[in-house]
């Protein structure tokens, strides 16, 4: 539990006070958000070797409030990750931290602080709450890239993103790229996730809001990786040790995915790799992408749910019938119409898709028979190479697509859940890499839902 600053021995506490010079400083990467609720945070951090750490905490308008955690340290075995939850908190209030390492505060160029969710319900309307999204996030390392032009670049994107005032970072899947001589071991998986979480301009978007996170190929394995590949076990422990959440997969069937209330909305992050079949196998109901016990697990939680909006995130396109590339439709037909075909005949309402991986922008929207609009918002890229769609490609008149919304640059995307209580709608928009919008869409929370009777008529 944590102690109040005043049990701290005066000589302790100004060594904790003294702030490390950034050349002694042993950290890596963070503080990171992690998941952020109502009476707790979760607090990563990464150093370079092991270290002891401590944070110091209060409530921005309280600082006399302070309170510090326990030492703890970390460890080599770990690759000297460690995530921290405050709990104790108190909902809807914005707290201030440090982090200390070696008895020392560590300074950061931004502010450190985490605002813990409010407690609304019963209580007053849902409140506005925004989002980022995006895909597709390539570190140059050029000693081991392949030759030729650099595949990533304008990093300053990172930069942008956490100038948004936004309550979370939701990650598509890309987060990191796995390549030859990081995919056949263990620990160059672990090498590659060092590297790229500690790239200088990623450090203040980790620090200004909540992140969570599914993958897809490059962050699970080889490019176009499935549930074959030998060190996907390896590759979800990873994945947990970087990207802290409440929750991962079922007791039963293991995986990134998982699920959790904003507002009044769910957000349900799907596994697309780990139960996969391979894309070369003949189509068949046994050909499936997320895999029976996931999908079982999303219908039963999408029908559970009570939430206005229910946001399904999946690294690969949901909706995209057209594309010779990897998506849910052309290569799982039988698995994605499973989905559709329940969400339609349990007459589930509010259902939205978020999705990455095209190196391109896009929003897609299918009405199903007897049903009402899907939406399928594909973010992608951050800072990978952008693909500019060619007009003879096929998908270039892609009839799913609505007009103006197709991107061809490296950008992120936006999600904001606003209105009054009975007129709550959802507004998506794309922005380029300094932030500055390419296009705005609304979904009122009325056309995701089937028609009201009232005095035996429709209306």
């Amino acid at each position: 539990m944590p102690r109040s600053l005043p049990l701290i021995p005066l000589l302790a506490l100004l060594a904790l006070c003294a702030p490390a010079q950034a050349e002694d400083s042993p950290l890596h990467a963070g503080p990171m958000q992690g998941y952020v609720a109502e009476r707790s945070v979760a607090l990563w951090v990464q150093t370079k070797r092991k270290t002891k750490f401590q944070y110091r905490y209060w409530p921005e308008n309280a600082p006399a409030k302070a309170l510090l955690t326990p030492e703890k340290s970390t460890h080599r075995e770990a690759d000297y990750c460690r995530t921290t939850v405050l709990d104790g908190l108190t909902p809807g209030v914005r707290y201030r931290y440090e982090l200390y390492l070696d008895g020392k505060n560590v300074p950061r160029p931004y502010a450190l602080t985490f605002t813990t969710r409010p407690l609304w319900r019963w209580r007053t309307s849902p409140p506005t709450v925004t989002l980022l999204m995006g895909s597709c996030a390539y570190f140059n390392e050029p000693k081991v890239d392949r030759p030729g032009n650099s595949y990533g670049g304008q990093e300053e994107i990172y930069e942008s993103m956490a100038k948004v005032k936004a309550d979370g970072m939701l990650w598509l899947g890309d987060n990191v790229y796995f390549r030859e001589v990081d995919w056949t071991t263990k620990e160059g998986l672990a090498a590659r996730y060092r590297h790229d979480r500690s790239h200088p301009k990623l450090q203040a978007l980790l620090a200004a809001m909540p992140h969570y996170a599914t993958w897809d190929d490059h962050d699970f394995g080889p490019n176009d990786s499935d549930g074959t590949y030998p060190l996907k076990d390896e590759a979800l422990k990873l994945f947990k040790r970087y990207w802290p959440a409440v929750t991962y997969g079922m007791p039963k069937v293991p995986g990134v995915f998982q699920q959790f209330p904003i507002a009044d909305a769910e957000i349900f992050m799907l596994d697309d790799r780990y139960h996969r079949s391979p894309n070369s196998l003949k189509l068949s109901a046994k050909k499936r992408m997320l895999g029976k016990g996931q999908l079982k697990w999303l219908k039963h939680a999408l029908a559970a749910s009570r939430s206005n909006f229910k946001i399904v995130a999946v690294g690969s396109q949901v909706l995209n019938r057209i594309t010779p590339w990897e998506a849910w439709q052309p290569m799982f037909p039988q698995e994605q119409k499973e989905l559709i075909d329940w969400i339609v005949t349990q007459r589930i309402e509010g259902v939205v898709f978020l999705s990455g991986d095209r190196h391109h922008t896009e929003l897609l929207v299918q009405k199903p028979s007897g049903g009402y609009p899907l939406y399928d918002f594909t973010s992608s890229p951050m800072t990978s190479r952008a693909h500019r769609m060619r007009k003879d490609n096929p998908e270039y008149k892609n009839p799913l697509r609505v007009p103006g919304t197709l991107v061809g640059e490296r950008n992120f995307g936006v999600i904001q859940i606003t209105g009054p209580a009975k007129d709550r709608r959802l507004v998506l928009e794309t922005r380029r890499v300094d932030g500055t919008r390419i296009w705005r869409q609304e979904i009122p929370r009325s056309k995701l839902q089937w028609p009201r009777k009232k005095k035996g008529k429709l209306y």
